[in-house]
């Protein structure tokens, strides 16, 4: 419970959470979430102008949720290789916790996330830019040579290493897309991702 005086966002969107957990994205409504935190519904619409915005707020919420130790990865020191590896396996293990753990809510984001392709688009913009910054490190300690540079060109360029950046995502998608979140507990799974990290690493290995 709380009060109109007291009430934050971040009370809403968690509330929206549960809300969403007990009735799913077509039935839950914002009367619903007010009534969860003991408010009138004119009290999340002091934070949310409507429906629309608070569920893009929640998706948004979600979305950013496990993220700041990937940020964390991106900007430490040390070889790029080892930091690139850990940086898509957090992202993985990260997926995984989230459809396993909670799938019924897991499912009801897949919905909302539907709903808002720019959110999702802004966070996976995010998401390549910090794979950019790693690689980029990696082109400046020569421990990379993304394979569409030539001699010629300025390898650190951003018209250079976000390509790479954004290949390096896409190529991993199985292990990150929640459309393949069925496929995430097989056994093999993991190995599977290895063999493709030895594929990524190879492609992205300084030329002799």
């Amino acid at each position: 419970m709380s009060t109109d005086n007291a009430l934050t966002a971040e009370q809403i969107l968690s509330a929206t959470e549960d809300v969403l957990r007990r009735f799913g994205p077509a039935k839950a409504t914002v009367v619903d979430v007010a009534r969860t935190l003991g408010v009138s519904h004119g009290s999340v619409y002091r934070f949310f102008p409507s429906k629309a915005a608070l569920r893009e707020a929640v998706t948004e919420r979600w979305l950013a949720q496990a993220h700041d130790e990937l940020r964390l990865i991106a900007t430490e020191t040390g070889p790029a290789a080892e930091r690139l590896h850990r940086w898509l396996t957090t992202l993985f293990a990260a997926k995984r916790r989230k459809a396993f753990d909670d799938p019924q809510l897991f499912a009801t984001y897949m919905t909302l996330v539907g709903e808002n392709s720019h959110t999702v688009d802004t966070h996976i913009g995010t998401l390549i830019a910090q794979i950019a910054d790693i690689v980029r490190d990696g082109v400046e300690r020569k421990e990379f040579h993304p394979a569409h540079t030539d001699s010629t060109a300025h390898t650190n360029s951003a018209a250079h290493i976000g390509p790479t950046a954004r290949a390096v995502f896409e190529a991993t998608a199985h292990f990150h897309d929640p459309a393949h979140a069925a496929s995430w507990s097989d056994p093999a799974a993991d190995e599977r991702f290895e063999a493709l990290w030895r594929l990524i690493l190879g492609g992205l290995a300084t030329r002799a």
